[in-house]
């Protein structure tokens, strides 16, 4: 009988290093692959390996292009590629369609026609938008602000589709991602804070610092995604979208600045008073997941998650005041790939070259 083979796609970005470590500790004789175009492949930070030194193969290829010879032999599939933020949604926002909806529906019908077993995508919870009152339900209406948050909906409507008992499906809604990472991103909310306590000894909310976000560790978005591809198939929920996290960690931006703040004392607070309302805020109910995955609860604590970066951002002897135009800021390394010609306004590959694969860990 052959290994269990599980592909990555989007695997060299923020939260595949995480992925690929958990899912090699979880099922060390399976065979991981990863796909990826690679636009964020040089944004290594602090790593003392190749984060995909434990896959087993590589494929350099952008989802649009994944052909069916691709997913011969795979058992599971987990779907991470996306253009992942608001402010690249809205700057690329055909790209974004194309990418996150149509590129992810395409994989997911090859992805049955071949065979696969399980089909994992990382979805938002930022489909909640603006939801004032009681904490968001996976039954709750859905209010998405924004061309990413559009995208991550319009491909659950249309994975449920697929789901049958030969093909399970999962939709994983996140909260707002933090903690350090192999290749870090310091577009995000947490992230910042810490990144601007470290070099400036302040942290500017550019809000009045009341909207709510949920929050997740990449570790513990890895825990879920394991969680999903071991999953019951009981034939009762062959597509399943379900918010992952708990329900402690929903808190609003102010209290984010504060936990920083403790953990580096000495650090000022800047609350914009007078900002507009932010409308991105919502919390977020995290029972269902308690209920049916136990044993896969976010483990890491806000506190563990800024300890965690902290000590990363140390060991890179970062210093940057002005980290918000470096390649720690996604929107800016696309931009800068844009401004080289390296990108069309596709955000294809002006000059691909060959098909480029290569083995890792072989």
């Amino acid at each position: 009988m052959s290994r269990r083979h599980i592909l990555v796609v989007g695997n060299m970005g923020y939260v595949g290093p995480s992925v690929v470590a958990q899912l090699r500790a979880s099922y060390p004789d399976a065979r991981l692959s990863g796909a990826d175009i690679g636009y964020f492949a040089h944004c290594l930070t602090g790593a003392n390996v190749l984060p995909e030194r434990a896959l087993d193969y590589q494929h350099f290829i952008d989802i649009r292009r994944i052909t069916p010879e691709a997913l011969v032999g795979v058992d599971a599939i987990v779907n991470l590629a996306a253009i992942s933020n608001d402010p690249m949604g809205h700057a690329y926002e055909r790209a974004t369609d194309e990418i996150n909806f149509k590129a992810g529906i395409r994989l997911a019908r090859l992805a049955k026609e071949a065979g696969v077993k399980s089909f994992v995508f990382a979805s938002s919870c930022s489909v909640y938008g603006q939801a004032d009152g009681a904490p968001r339900k996976e039954t709750d209406p859905l209010n998405p602000l924004t061309a990413y948050a559009r995208s991550k909906i319009d491909t659950e409507i249309e994975l449920e589709k697929l789901g049958v008992p030969d093909f399970q499906v999962t939709a994983l809604r996140f909260p707002t991602a933090c903690g350090m990472s192999d290749r870090l991103r310091l577009d995000l909310v947490l992230n910042d804070f810490v990144a601007g306590a470290l070099t400036a000894g302040r942290i500017e909310i550019l809000s009045d610092g009341t909207p709510w976000r949920p929050l997740i560790d990449t570790r513990d978005m890895a825990r879920g995604i394991d969680w999903a591809l071991q999953r019951p198939r009981d034939g009762s929920r062959v597509f399943l979208s379900i918010n992952v996290g708990r329900n402690e960690n929903n808190y609003q931006v102010k209290d984010l600045a504060h936990a920083v703040a403790r953990r580096l004392p000495g650090t000022e607070t800047k609350i914009n008073a007078n900002a507009a309302p932010d409308k991105r805020s919502y919390q977020v109910d995290f029972s269902l997941y308690r209920e049916l995955a136990p044993d896969h609860l976010p483990a890491y604590s806000l506190d563990d998650s800024v300890s965690a970066l902290i000590a990363g951002l140390r060991r890179m002897t970062f210093s940057n005041t002005q980290f918000r135009d470096s390649d720690l800021i996604r929107l800016k390394v696309l931009n800068g790939l844009m401004t080289s010609g390296a990108l069309n306004e596709k955000l294809e590959w002006s000059s691909p070259g060959a098909p480029l694969q290569r083995a890792v860990g072989e």
